[in-house]
């Protein structure tokens, strides 16, 4: 009687400023198991590595399997080696993670930014399933991407592609988090939206009545809050909503005409909260875009959740590893 062969499973974790999520995933795409936790930055280097090995172990504890692979998507830049150059929210510079964990857990690993892995998650087993030209567009706390041309990732020189939150669509305008201003990010972004919206409440505190009580201070509004306002009708939430999609939109038309993908997936935690903003985009980049690089385009939302991170990020390592 011929053995029955067991395919393999790797592991995925998406490492936040905040919380880890880990997961086991199987050779379809599917998760076996999940956990996610806090993360503590604060306690060093050393603090992360344990984090992530805590999740990693609890995934493996549940199923009683091995995992062949393990990899990891992280909010951060990361170099060819693995090595963490910078990631603002985990208080890491030129962090050898790859390495470390490879060494400790004894398995493959491959580390990449986070959003890359998300994008690899959508390619291989969500909404961009089969497609060789796609942009994928996480629009977040930050806004981040990924390019799928001609059926390879474009993964730039110094393997930093895809970071389309930072394409300037204002000269000299708002300040980003990155040395530039006026970037996508620093109008759409979650943080943007939040620090867009109390600008505007305390130029106009009568207005931002709603706002405010909603949030309990001006201080407090967060894109939640305007997510949260606009669906209960306040006017100046929805003036926000509109400006946000019109800069979106504007900086969506130059990635639709750099890089002409056949779809366009859009996803992250703002579109989650305001879907109708996939819409208003689609119509204002056929409007605005050249019409050799829409005629084939189709626009639709991200499939698989929060969960594209450890999808993605296992899938990479599979595919990477083999």
């Amino acid at each position: 009687m011929q053995k029955k062969v067991e395919m393999p499973f790797t592991l995925g974790v998406d490492l936040g400023g905040t919380k880890v999520k880990t997961a086991l995933i199987d050779f379809r795409g599917q998760i076996l198991a999940v956990n996610k936790h806090p993360i503590h930055p604060s306690k060093g280097f050393e603090g992360v590595i344990a984090d992530i090995i805590k999740g990693i172990e609890e995934c493996l504890n549940e199923t009683r399997k091995k995992a062949h692979a393990l990899g990891i998507g992280i909010a951060g830049q990361v170099d060819w080696n693995g090595v963490v150059r910078h990631a603002q929210n985990l208080e890491l510079e030129n962090a050898p993670l790859e390495k470390i964990l490879r060494e400790k857990l004894g398995v493959p690993t491959v580390v990449v930014n986070d959003v890359r892995a998300a994008t690899w998650g959508e390619w291989r087993y969500g909404s961009g399933k089969g497609v060789n030209d796609l942009v994928v567009l996480f629009v977040g706390t930050g806004i981040g991407g990924g390019v799928i041309t001609g059926g390879n990732m474009l993964e730039g020189c110094s393997n930093a592609g895809g970071e389309l939150g930072h394409i300037t669509i204002v000269a000299k305008g708002r300040k980003c988090h990155c040395p530039n201003m006026g970037c996508l990010e620093a109008y759409a972004g979650g943080w943007a939206i939040a620090e867009r919206a109390q600008e505007a409440v305390s130029f106009d505190p009568k207005g931002g009545l709603h706002l405010t009580s909603l949030a309990d201070g001006i201080e407090n509004i967060t894109a939640a809050t305007v997510s949260q306002a606009y669906r209960e009708g306040d006017s100046l939430a929805n003036q926000l909503v509109e400006e946000t999609g019109e800069y979106l939109a504007a900086g969506i038309v130059s990635i639709i005409n750099a890089f002409n993908p056949c779809l366009l997936v859009l996803g992250g935690g703002v579109i989650e909260g305001l879907p109708e903003l996939v819409p208003t985009v689609e119509d204002f980049i056929r409007k605005r875009a050249l019409e050799s690089a829409v005629e084939n385009l189709e626009v639709t939302k991200a499939a698989c959740g929060d969960n594209a991170g450890v999808i993605g990020a296992a899938a990479l390592a599979q595919s990477r590893i083999g």
